[in-house]
This record gives C-alpha cells, sequence and structure tokens, in this order.
C-alpha cells in the first residue's frame, strides 16, 4: 500500500498473533475510542482502525485543524479520506444479476461479453455484472454492529430488496460514525415456497451442477442437500443488497473530501445534527428525498429530514 511512501505491508495494519487477524469486515469497529498505540505498551483494542495510529486528535497545527478534530466524535476517518474507490483504472463489481444466467449460442456454448475495457460483463455461468470507477461511497451511520441474513431466514419477496446484511447504528446512540460503504446489488435465486435464500451447487463436472448443465432447480438441489436444508423444488430471484464499510484506498490529502458551508455539498442530515462533505476537485450534484434516519445514502444528494 503506498508503494512510492510509506509502502505498507497489511500487517503494517493488520498486527496478527495466534492466527487472529484484526481489522476482519466480519469483526468491525465502528468507533474507537480509544488513542494511538505506543512502542512498549501493551494495548488490546484494534490496531487496525485510523485511530489506533493517529488518534483521536489527528489534525494538527490549530486554526482549521481544531475544527476537523471536532468532527472525529461524528464522522469516520474514512468518510473524508476515502472520497472514492476504485480508483486508478481498476473497476470495482457494482451489480451482479444471477436471474440472466444461462444463456447460450444456437450451437449449445456458453457465452462471455466484454466491456470496450475488456472486462467480462456477461457470462453465462454468471450473469450480468456491472463495473465502476472511480465511485463515490454511499454513506451510513454505523456502529460495528452487522446483522446478517442467514440461510433459513424467511424472505418476504414484497419488500422489495432483501438486505444480506444489515449495519447497525443511528446518530443518537453514542457508538455511531458515519461511514463510507460499498453498497453491492444483485439478483439471486431463492426457494420461493419456502421464502429462504439458497446455496446452489455451481462448480463441478457432475450433472448437478450449474455450470455444466445451466438448470437451477438441479443445482439447488443438490446444493441444499448438502448445506442440510430443505428444499421445495420452485425457484425464483430477489433483489439484495450488501454493504461493506470501506477502509482501504486512502486518497492522497489533496483529493480528501472537505467540510464547508459552501455549495455544491452533500448533507447527511438527522433530527438533531447535520454534516455536509464536499469534494474537492469538481464534482455534479443532485437533489434526492431522504429516507429513514437509518438509511443508506445515495451518494451526490443533499439529504434533509
Amino acid at each position: 500500500m503506498d508503494a512510492t511512501g510509506l509502502d505498507f505491508t497489511c500487517g503494517t495494519c493488520h498486527k496478527t498473533s495466534s492466527h487472529e487477524i484484526p481489522g476482519s469486515r466480519y469483526t468491525p469497529v465502528g468507533k474507537d475510542k480509544d488513542g494511538a498505540h505506543l512502542r512498549g505498551k501493551e494495548d488490546k483494542s484494534n490496531p487496525a482502525t485510523c485511530p489506533a495510529c493517529h488518534g483521536q486528535t489527528p489534525h494538527k497545527d490549530g486554526g482549521m485543524a481544531t475544527k476537523l478534530n471536532h468532527h472525529t466524535d461524528k464522522v469516520a476517518c474514512q468518510t473524508c479520506h476515502i472520497p472514492a474507490i476504485a480508483r486508478g483504472g481498476v473497476a470495482t463489481k457494482m451489480t451482479w444479476d444471477w436471474s440472466t444466467a444461462g444463456k447460450l449460442t444456437p450451437e449449445g456454448k456458453p457465452i462471455i461479453k466484454k466491456d470496450d475495457k475488456g472486462r467480462v460483463i456477461y457470462d453465462s455461468k454468471k450473469g450480468d455484472f456491472t463495473l465502476g470507477e472511480n465511485v463515490t461511497p454511499e454513506y451510513a451511520w454505523f456502529n460495528g454492529k452487522v446483522t446478517y441474513t442467514l440461510l433459513g431466514d424467511k424472505i418476504d419477496k414484497s419488500e422489495g430488496v432483501t438486505h444480506i446484511n444489515k449495519m447497525g447504528g443511528s446518530a443518537n446512540d453514542g457508538q455511531s460514525l458515519i461511514w463510507p460503504m460499498k453498497v453491492f446489488r444483485g439478483s439471486q435465486p431463492y426457494d420461493a415456497e419456502n421464502k429462504t435464500l439458497v446455496t446452489p451447487h455451481t462448480a463441478g463436472n457432475d450433472d448437478t451442477a450449474y455450470w455444466k448443465n445451466f438448470g437451477w432447480e438441479k443445482a439447488i438441489e443438490s446444493g441444499m442437500k448438502v448445506s442440510g436444508a430443505p428444499f421445495s423444488g420452485k425457484v425464483d430471484f430477489i433483489k439484495t443488497d450488501m454493504s461493506w464499510p470501506i477502509t482501504h484506498m486512502v486518497a492522497p490529502k489533496e483529493k480528501r473530501l472537505a467540510v464547508t458551508n459552501a455549495m455544491p455539498k452533500v448533507v447527511v442530515s438527522t433530527r438533531s445534527m447535520a454534516f455536509t462533505f464536499r469534494v474537492v476537485t469538481p464534482i455534479v450534484w443532485s437533489t434526492c428525498s431522504a429516507g429513514s434516519l437509518s438509511a443508506v445514502r445515495w451518494p451526490g444528494c443533499r439529504y434533509t429530514v
């Protein structure tokens, strides 16, 4: 990381002991209230957070720095210092539609489609993808608690989107910060009668593998047997999403987000407080309506409640 600068390895932040790797997205820290770790001093807090190196008052030299330090109890460092992901010409996958998988040529052969940069955007085995570069994150209050939709949990398709994970947090719980998120959206098969997620058998040379026979019913029946879960034989597709707190791809300080009272701006607003973020480089903004206070916010919008 930062090959021409500090040249960190993964282990620089993810200091590992006894095969326990801190900083996993499965055990995240929403708000690190501890200070910087010091050499020679035992510290059992997560060493992979920003405050573990930079402390609770990372901005120096007074003036604006003092004002910026006032925000660290409500705004995650990553919110300002990761203004976009998938920078430097390397795209990130943003959507995955399994419902379009299975298309074949007239000769019965799988299809691969690529965009003008040679990146796969359709695969008969997996369906359609969309990719993005320089993606502005979405923002949400996050306290480090994540709830997952598990195999066997009942799903209501009429709700529109099934959240594979849900980020805990609010403006007033004292445990949350405003975090940048990558929200990955998709469409995937589920059991339409039992109303549960499914575990399809995809890879392999046997006749039940989806990538071999392109039949969802046979692939799901096989996969669910291995999972020890029931399958009704009825398949439909649901829209899903999954959120990932962003903590990699820190930008040079010249490209950070700035706190300002000037337009253009994005406001993540609640009844008790509002924060304004502005990209230092030019960007086009639009106006959108706000949802619930805990909802994931769309980038490029000004929100009021």
